[in-house]
């Protein structure tokens, strides 16, 4: 008796965010990517290497690998999309586009469990999708910080029950005043240089408000109007990192309909993983035949608040500020939108302040949008080397220019018992300009 063998069948991609079959096949397997990718540096392993979740990704394009099989979800998921492979690339391979689209491909085709659309439906669409619910939820979180409720869950060991312990650590502190884009207008101080718009956000409005007014001061002292335009909301990057390019298409077509004015001169961003977003709204529009022009245009205005400076030049010289500080790079503001010199430019504006480089300043620190919630073993594990790095300096402070990055390194200070404080590079320029005599000039700063 002949038994016949049973055929199986892998399934594919398929549906809707396909990873172009030509982004994969532009990998040409060099290993230039290895040694600039976290996750290889911590595990030595290939297949968690851009090269080896390329050809993971290959595998399934080609029927030899199933979409839903355990290592696939395991490797795109243990990616931080840091980026670094994309700034050392010969080919070119626009890595994170793939990866997101690999993402987007598991969450439509994989069961997902009760507990994993409740977390999607409360933190992308209730909390990210309408900023006035963000705001109130952000209360509530100020009020469990400064009851005393927190400090009560914590010596309950409520937290630890619920799971909820490393959430807690990470959790940023509220600020007393949120900035909200109500339509107010900053007039620039002496002579008028130009019009900008500040993307407000989510996290920076409401954790990170007093790096919004430090950078509208430093705007405006440099000869700039600051308008807070209405209707503007998250850019999606969360949405689109996670799987979930539909709802940030969404957001997308929101922010543009609201930023997209002609009285601008450019749509100014502090938060790295926010304007690299912004930035990509052309590849995330990419099929949308009202909106696709106008991603482009939108995006060619978007520029993050430590790119602008460096472009336009500063009118107004900061003063002394005697400190020794290192620098911590953003992975979206280095290997994203590739903003690594003018960072330093700024700080070596600023008369007195000393910069001392750290070793592999350029490493992801392991926060990575919500990265260090979701792998923390992985993220800890990076942090630790990124904290080893920068107290090696000396430093008196780690400056940086993204939120995530500072959140997960302050906490990190935090567990170490270190009062080494975590500043935006925007808030030290701040506080130089507050050391300066109002009037005086500034030879003008170009990008090189």
């Amino acid at each position: 008796m002949v038994v016949a063998e049973e055929r199986v069948v892998l399934r594919g991609f398929g549906g809707h965010d396909v990873p172009d079959f030509d982004v994969i096949r532009s990998c040409v397997h060099c290993g230039f990517c290895l040694p600039v990718c976290p996750t290889y540096r911590v595990t030595g392993r290939e297949r968690s290497s851009p090269r080896g979740r390329i050809w993971l990704m290959k595998s399934i394009a080609e029927g030899r690998l199933d979409l839903l099989d355990p290592l696939f979800e395991e490797e795109m998921t243990l990616c931080l999309n840091c980026r670094a492979c994309e700034a050392v690339c010969p080919s070119g391979v626009r890595y994170g586009e793939i990866l997101e689209a690999s993402r987007a491909q598991l969450v439509q085709h994989r069961p997902q469990t009760a507990k994993e659309r409740l977390f999607r439906f409360l933190g992308f669409q209730v909390l990210l999708g309408d900023m006035r619910r963000f705001r109130a939820a952000n209360r509530l979180l100020r009020l469990y910080q400064r009851s005393g409720l927190r400090a009560l869950a914590r010596r309950s060991r409520l937290l630890r029950l619920l799971g909820m312990e490393h959430a807690d650590r990470l959790m940023p502190e509220i600020n007393d005043r949120f900035v909200v884009a109500d339509g107010s207008f900053y007039p620039a101080i002496g002579e008028r240089r130009g019009r900008v718009a500040l993307f407000v956000g989510c996290v920076m409005s409401t954790s990170y408000a007093h790096v919004h007014e430090a950078t509208i001061r430093v705007l405006t002292r440099n000869g700039f109007d600051v308008a807070l335009i209405p209707g503007q909301g998250c850019c999606g990057a969360l949405h689109v990192h996670g799987g979930d390019p539909e709802s940030g298409r969404r957001l997308a077509r929101r922010n543009i309909d609201a930023l997209d004015s002609p009285y601008v001169d450019a749509v100014i961003v502090n938060a790295a993983g926010c304007g690299a977003a912004l930035k990509e709204y052309p590849h995330l529009l990419r099929d949308d035949h009202d909106y696709a022009e106008r991603a482009r245009a939108f995006s060619n205005k978007v520029r993050d608040a430590i790119e602008f400076l460096a472009e336009r030049g500063l009118s107004a010289q900061p003063g002394p500020l005697p400190m020794t500080v290192t620098y911590q790079e953003p992975c979206h503001l280095a290997h994203a939108q590739r903003i690594t010199r003018q960072p330093r430019m700024l700080l070596e504006a600023i008369p007195e302040l000393k910069l001392v480089e750290m070793a592999e300043s350029a490493l992801c620190c392991g926060s990575a949008g919500i990265y260090n919630l979701l792998r923390p073993e992985m993220a800890s594990t990076l942090l630790q080397r990124k904290l080893d790095n920068a107290l090696a300096t000396g430093a008196e402070a780690i400056v940086s220019a993204n939120p995530g990055c500072m959140l997960q390194l302050q906490a990190g200070l935090r567990a170490r018992g270190e009062r080494v404080p975590v500043l935006h590079l925007i808030e030290v320029l701040d506080r130089a300009y507050a050391a300066a005599p109002a009037t005086r000039p500034a030879e003008a700063l170009a990008a090189g």
